[in-house]
């Protein structure tokens, strides 16, 4: 007979647990960003309900996407493969590379349908309060893709914040020697939001209705 833990949440969090194999488990699942423990051990309970099969094929999901994932070798986005699939599509515009801070930010601009560029992902922003410099980020595989004399347009899609705008002028700075053309997006993204929240229409809008750079500051 299974037993269901279910009722015993809150005084689980109370008080001692009953098992070491469920505390070690809760405590893990509360290290993952947004989980509290009281989350986290509803979860455990979860896992402990369903059959073992499920339980083992969630948690080899979880090693293979750890193991096996990659970062593109061009772009930086996340990929089974050294292409991702969005640079190695031969109908996308590869002289166009949209500038985001994360993978995040690729998948809220590919559900808009608005974009037919490649993307560059430079794995942050540039946040002296965090500790995050230029040297933190994929700042030079940029300078180097735009050195090539290949693009045609860099568009700037980072979070209307003060970070993301020092990255923005950061980013001015080393790419106007190049003589690339330069935009950003619309701010139609409300000042201090991230791309991932805004809503698709608007995004859409931010990148069709983009701005050369000089023009936006």
């Amino acid at each position: 007979m299974t037993t269901d833990y279910t009722d015993c949440t809150d005084f689980l969090t109370m008080y001692t647990y009953p098992s070491r194999l469920l505390e070690n488990a809760v405590n893990e699942l509360a290290k993952l960003p947004g989980i509290g423990r009281k989350t986290a051990l509803r979860m455990a309970l979860h896992l402990l309900r369903i059959p073992p099969e499920e339980v083992e094929a969630f948690g080899q999901a979880v090693i293979r996407m750890r193991q096996e994932v990659i970062y593109c070798a061009r772009c930086h986005n996340i990929s089974d493969k050294e292409l991702c699939d969005i640079c190695a599509h031969p109908k996308r515009d590869a002289t166009t590379v949209c500038v985001v801070e994360d993978v995040r930010d690729v998948m809220a601009i590919e559900n808009t349908g608005q974009y037919t560029g490649v993307y560059h992902v430079l794995g942050g922003i540039i946040s002296p309060i965090e500790g995050i410099g230029p040297q933190d980020l994929n700042i030079g595989p940029l300078i180097e893709r735009a050195s090539s004399g290949e693009l045609k347009e860099v568009i700037l899609a980072l979070p209307a914040t003060i970070e993301g705008d020092t990255t923005n002028f950061y980013l001015y700075k080393k790419l106007h020697p190049l003589e690339v053309p330069l935009s950003m997006i619309a701010r139609g993204v409300s000042i201090g939001d991230e791309l991932e929240h805004t809503d698709e229409v608007t995004l859409g809008r931010s990148i069709l209705n983009r701005t050369p750079y000089q023009a936006a500051k």
